[in-house]
């Protein structure tokens, strides 16, 4: 499997924030996207996602499914959490669950993966900011998406969960799935490239 951009180009307003831009990643491996804020981080994860048309270029992933989109192949995990205040930890990765489709039976691995067992019947509202974002994290692993797109994934996490995330990514990896991250700092992934976008969009070496 691989993902294939080609000569993409976007332009919002009257702002061209990336020209041409081609790039590939195959399965098992991650690509981190980097740059200044305003670059096209963000945008880029979402044209990939379906939820932005490009101005030009095109995006498909290979081998194709005509059964399926591109969209309906990935997990798109933005910078909000997607977490309901007044559900426990639970009810929300169960809401995950069923609105993509997933099997109930992933929940509990999801839970012990993100560290959120002992926390599944707390409300939303008593967790913290990082214990939410592991919260909304927790639905990559209830259905199965072969390319997850992640936008700043370690926003609010501390150090024992950033390297808890990077775990799961690489299990991720390693069954033959792949990633497109935004993000402003390492990863620590066992294998990973990194696409810097800003004045000059360049490949730089393994991240």
């Amino acid at each position: 499997m691989k993902l294939i951009a080609e000569a993409l180009t976007s332009i919002r307003g009257e702002r061209t924030l990336f020209t041409d831009l081609s790039f590939a990643v195959e399965a098992g491996e991650a690509l981190a996207i980097t740059g200044p804020n305003g670059a096209g981080k963000t945008t880029l994860l979402r044209t990939i996602a379906g939820l932005l048309k490009p101005a030009r270029g095109a995006l498909r992933l290979d081998p194709s499914d005509p059964e399926q989109l591109l969209s309906q192949r990935c997990h798109y995990v933005g910078h909000l959490n997607g977490v309901k205040a007044g559900l426990s930890v639970e009810e929300n990765t169960a809401f995950w669950c069923r609105f993509l489709g997933g099997a109930s039976a992933r929940i509990d691995g999801a839970l012990a993966a993100f560290g959120l067992s002992a926390l599944r019947s707390i409300p939303a509202a008593y967790l913290s900011a990082g214990q939410r974002r592991r919260v909304g994290l927790a639905r990559l692993l209830v259905a199965e998406r072969p390319v997850w797109l992640l936008d700043e994934p370690t926003s609010s996490l501390d150090q024992a969960s950033q390297e808890m995330l990077a775990r799961v990514i690489d299990g991720h990896l390693a069954a033959g799935g792949l990633v497109v991250a935004a993000t402003h700092v390492p990863l620590g992934l066992a294998r990973s490239r990194e696409l810097r976008l800003g004045a000059e969009a360049q490949f730089a070496r393994p991240a």
